[in-house]
């Protein structure tokens, strides 16, 4: 029940979410979860693949592709990165509105299966964050200049 909480909070948020906000979310005056409570649920959460962990913003968000029949043929392991299903952990991060967008790029993917197969490392995990200004934003910033 209490996993399933915390996604439910963190599919609601409008953006990424920290440990510590769900924490504040989940107490009540008869309820005081302690912070490893939140944490052993995340780390369940991301050993599944239903989120992912921002690192530049120490926030989480949803997984967005596993809404999309495309990931699921692509990655019917639910992200089991040592097959390198590396695709679903590069996103676009906002500096205005601190949006984070998913992205599923395939000449990202192979980039980086080519640079590990060349190496002969075994990734174990992979995220890109990529920082900039959403169109939204980017639009805005070249009103207000103009």
């Amino acid at each position: 029940p209490q996993r399933r909480e915390i996604l439910g909070l963190i599919l609601k948020a409008q953006a990424p979410v920290g440990a510590y906000d769900l924490l504040e979310q989940i107490k009540s005056p008869d309820r005081k979860p302690a912070p490893p409570t939140v944490y052993r649920a995340l780390d369940f959460l991301l050993e599944q693949g239903l989120i992912h962990r921002i690192e530049r913003l120490s926030a989480f968000v949803p997984c967005t592709h596993l809404l999309h029949a495309q990931h699921a043929h692509d990655c019917e392991h639910n992200h089991d990165h040592d097959d390198m299903c590396l695709h679903t952990a590069q996103f676009l991060i906002c500096r205005g509105c601190s949006g984070v967008t998913e992205i599923t790029t395939p000449a990202v993917l192979d980039a980086v299966r080519h640079a590990c197969a060349a190496e002969g490392f075994v990734v174990q995990s992979a995220s890109i964050e990529i920082e900039g200004l959403c169109r939204a934003c980017a639009a805005k910033a070249k009103h207000a200049h103009t």
